[in-house]
């Protein structure tokens, strides 16, 4: 698995993390939206990139996570 951090430019509210396979929703004082978590294969970040554009939300960025900093499932 990879982990990544997806930079979203608007607020997303917490209760879409189960539908965004389970990835930690911060939110940012800009207003933005950071999704970090980690991703089973390239077919299921193709899949969480269409549940994005559905919600028709604004992609800022996305980028992969360091392999030394731990993904919200490690710490459960």
């Amino acid at each position: 698995m990879t982990g990544y951090r997806i930079r979203l430019k608007e607020q997303l509210d917490q209760r879409w993390s189960a539908w965004l396979g389970g990835l930690m929703v911060i939110h940012e004082a800009n207003g933005e939206t950071v999704l970090t978590g980690e991703v089973v294969d390239q077919a299921a970040l193709y899949g969480l990139l269409s549940k994005v554009r559905d919600l028709h939300l604004t992609l800022i960025s996305i980028s992969p996570l360091e392999a030394d900093v731990p993904s919200p499932q490690e710490g459960k």
